[in-house]
């Protein structure tokens, strides 16, 4: 059975949002206190399946929440926030979030989003091991690992699915739909959320935009050949 923790200091959220996961059959674990989930997290992390995350916290934020949980649990971590400026979204996934959804939220989309994490989730563990490398680039699949120069990148679950797609497809022009299909796995969210991720992929291996072209008004490729 799959364990979502959920933490978020309104009791009345948390508990209607662990309510319908339970109703679909996963094991819900709720903390109302950010230090109290930190705690929880580092002595469960093995047998945790997703992590959704409330932004304003009080002792600890749920951003730096993230950021310190990040290089310990690989599993995905949605924030949810009432803040919902492109802004505190970047901030949010540069901090190693894998996605975002802005209170007031419907419970069903939440629900959804969790499922096609989960999703996505399970097809990358079942996948064989695969190393892709396209010029400075190596990419891991059974590690989720990403190397540039044989150096290894920290990258969030979300961004590490990302790359893998834009790699495995590398020198055909896809769209940000398709990419949101594919990676995202869902119908519901803001597909403005593909370019996000995008621009932190680029800031951590791609400043020069050398790999990840922009295709203006389509969407994004992968080169092939970089000729470095």
């Amino acid at each position: 059975m799959k364990r979502i923790l959920v933490v978020d200091d309104d009791t009345d959220i948390s508990l209607l949002v662990a309510d319908a996961l339970e109703d679909e059959g996963f094991e819900v674990t709720v903390k109302n206190d950010s230090l109290q989930a930190l705690e929880y997290i580092q002595e469960n992390k093995s047998n945790i399946s997703l992590i959704l995350l409330d932004i304003m916290m009080p002792n600890l934020s749920g951003l730096d929440l993230c950021k310190k949980i990040r290089d310990e649990i690989m599993c995905p971590i949605i924030l949810v926030s009432a803040k919902s400026k492109t802004m505190d979204k970047v901030i949010g996934l540069e901090m190693g979030a894998d996605d975002y959804i802005a209170k007031p939220f419907v419970v069903e989309e939440l629900v959804a989003r969790v499922k096609a994490h989960l999703r996505r989730e399970s097809r990358t563990d079942a996948s064989d091991n695969k190393i892709i490398r396209i010029g400075e680039i190596e990419l891991r699949t059974e590690s989720f690992e990403v190397f540039k120069n044989g150096e290894p990148v920290p990258f969030s679950t979300r961004e590490f699915q990302l790359l893998q797609y834009l790699m495995e497809n590398a020198g055909k022009v896809l769209t940000r739909e398709q990419i949101f299909s594919s990676v995202w796995d869902t119908e519901y969210g803001d597909i403005g959320t593909v370019a996000v991720n995008i621009k932190s992929i680029r800031d951590k291996i791609d400043k020069n935009n050398e790999y990840i072209k922009t295709v203006w008004g389509v969407g994004y490729k992968f080169v092939k050949v970089t000729g470095i």
